[in-house]
């Protein structure tokens, strides 16, 4: 297979970005996700690629729990502000408010249009990522947005 190729084409394939939300006991993170999607309507069932040996991997095989937070397409510095591990300073990690989800205490950014609240079901091996599928256990929606997609940012996390 010709790698040039095969970058041009998986970077063809859409994805959103999303805000992760992680807590284990008193630690809470979180970090900018692309590779999640929606898996089973009965029961809600979401999927999620997380690369092994990272804190959020390691945080949600603690937990088994986790927020999704849906970006709108006008917060790219958020999507990117989650990049890197950032300090909790109160009800903020790093420069974003949140507050504990009331279905799994996992963070949900304030300032987020729509988040689930999401129950670890089972993961699975795939690759330098495993997959996490989790049974959506609560939503709220805050405001309608159009998301944020990851070709519109010029970030790059796929095709490799």
């Amino acid at each position: 297979m010709d790698p040039k190729a095969r970058q041009v084409a998986l970077r063809k394939l859409p994805y959103g970005l999303f805000v992760i939300g992680l807590v284990d006991g008193d630690k809470v993170g979180a970090f900018t996700a692309a590779w999640i999607s929606q898996c089973s309507f009965e029961p809600p069932l979401v999927m999620l690629a997380v690369k092994k040996g990272s804190l959020g991997h390691a945080m949600i095989e603690a937990s088994r729990r986790f927020s999704v937070n849906v970006l709108a397409a006008d917060q790219k510095e958020m999507a990117a502000h989650f990049f890197q591990q950032r300090p909790r300073s109160g009800n903020k990690l790093g420069a974003y408010a949140f507050t504990p989800g009331s279905g799994t205490g996992a963070p949900v950014l304030d300032e987020a249009p729509a988040f689930a609240e999401c129950q670890v079901k089972q993961v699975v091996p795939a690759g330098d990522h495993d997959v996490v599928i989790a049974e959506v256990v609560a939503v709220t929606v805050r405001r309608d947005a159009k998301p944020l997609l990851l070709q519109d940012t010029g970030f790059d996390y796929y095709g490799g």
